[in-house]
């Protein structure tokens, strides 16, 4: 059975007291309230499993509280039960958002069974809405030479207990790349925390990173474990590290030095096991000699440093990321697939991409939903912003020089090139994906200067 936190709401004392019983029996935690407005306040200011409901009671009643939970946007399943039930109750209480309504009295066993059945229907919709969110979120895409190198070094470094600094711009895949690493790792069976230092407030990372007791200051309402403690026999990845204060960079230090935090407001240090592996964007050598990164913290994460390259860097992964997001995005809204053309893959190899992968994504989904049949090159300048559409390759030669012929000839040969690319070589594919006969394929490639020996090697 489940473990829950459970509130029971219902006017009767006798009855909170005897489905308290019940469900403390059964290894579950229940908290008791006799009115519907102090159920609502309750149910703001802590998340319950589950949340059974009498609907007869004096002021509110059960349906009324029932409607003010969903209102208020408080997703804990809901059970109904009353002494005085008829159909239409039943059914505005379904339709209201009720999981379940039962009759009173009602037998310990079956109270059980439904609290049961409810809280395990909970648990595959989260796990269900997780997965959905998560798709494919998880893995390193690469096809070319960069990303072989760094996966090399992935593999080299995870089996050890090395700390690791992953170098790279904004949305190379640092996140991912760390994610790979535990997951190769002897702690891959543990959790894999992750905290972003540039996107919570310094007065706050301290709290997130050790954890506080309660009433340790003003806001403190209840124990909160620390990152380091949710990481224990795993992995914690801290996000562009460098944009941690300094004064937290010594606490920091303390604990990767002797293996223990100790909450705020605590008064006895907690013992943690975790492999902690640091990633920025910044120059961490360059902030240590300027003084706002310490030298020793530095040599502590700094071990093995793995840059991820930016994707102006991995232009032959780009039609294998395209391939890959359209699919992931598909996939996650539903959709029926849309191809894209060989010319419009060709242009987005073309373009620089600044925000990296992330943008690369984001305009892939982008381009899905501009497209109908296909994504062609029209789809592409409608995704991207003008001053960048022009650079992709889909746009004419923005020097506006050349004749025509050369123009054509040029964007003919960095369309074979991404479709040779993306095929890794692959004569046969290359020209059944181009629409091409084998031989016509050869005679193209001819004209065009492209020496397909040296392509494939």
């Amino acid at each position: 059975m489940i473990k829950a936190d459970i509130l029971i709401v219902d006017d009767e004392a006798n009855t909170l007291a005897s489905l308290a019983r019940a469900f403390r029996l059964a290894g579950h935690e229940a908290t008791v309230c006799d009115n519907a407005a102090r159920a609502l306040d309750l149910a703001k200011s802590r998340p319950f499993d589950l949340i059974l409901s009498d609907v007869v009671m004096p002021g509110r009643d059960g349906l009324s509280l029932l409607e003010d939970l969903k209102t208020s946007g408080i997703a804990a399943p809901v059970v109904m039960m009353s002494g005085q039930a008829h159909i239409e109750m039943a059914v505005r209480a379904t339709r209201l958002g009720a999981l379940d309504f039962l009759e009173k009295p009602i037998s310990t066993d079956k109270l059980l069974l439904t609290v049961d059945n409810a809280l395990r229907l909970k648990r595959l919709e989260t796990e269900n809405r997780d997965l959905r969110r998560r798709v494919g979120k998880h893995e390193l895409v690469w096809t070319g030479e960069a990303m072989r190198r760094v996966m090399a070094q992935l593999d080299r470094v995870a089996a050890s207990e090395s700390r690791v600094c992953i170098y790279g711009e904004t949305g190379t895949g640092k996140e991912l790349a760390a994610r790979t690493l535990h997951q190769k790792s002897a702690r891959a069976s543990g959790p894999f925390v992750t905290l972003n230092c540039a996107a919570i407030p310094a007065e706050l990372i301290e709290s997130e990173l050790f954890g506080h007791e309660k009433g340790s200051f003003t806001g403190a309402a209840q124990r909160h474990i620390g990152k380091f403690e949710q990481a224990h026999r795993g992995t914690l990845f801290l996000d562009e590290v460098g944009d941690m204060p300094l004064a937290l960079q010594t606490r920091l230090l303390r604990v990767l030095e002797e293996s223990e935090v100790e909450r705020i407001g605590g008064d006895k240090p907690v013992t943690v096991d975790v492999r902690v592996v640091v990633a920025t964007h910044r120059n961490l050598q360059k902030m240590v000699d300027e003084g706002s990164f310490r030298r020793d913290l530095y040599h502590r994460v700094v071990v093995f440093p793995i840059t991820m390259p930016p994707l102006r860097e991995r232009r032959e992964d780009i039609p294998t990321l395209v391939e890959y997001f359209a699919s992931q995005v598909c996939a996650l809204n539903g959709w029926k697939a849309v191809p894209f053309a060989a010319d419009a893959v060709a242009a987005l190899s073309h373009y620089d991409w600044p925000g990296n992968i992330r943008e690369l994504r984001n305009s892939v989904e982008r381009m899905l939903l501009l497209a109908t049949d296909i994504v062609d090159c029209a789809t592409v300048e409608s995704a991207l912003p003008p001053a960048l559409s022009a650079s992709s390759g889909c746009a004419p030669d923005a020097s506006g020089r050349g004749p025509l012929a050369e123009r054509v000839a040029s964007f003919e040969r960095a369309t074979l090139l991404a479709e040779l690319n993306r095929h890794q070589g692959h004569i046969t594919n290359t020209a059944k994906a181009l629409g091409l006969e084998r031989s016509h394929f050869y005679k193209k490639c001819q004209q065009l200067g492209i020496d397909l020996r040296a392509e494939r090697q």
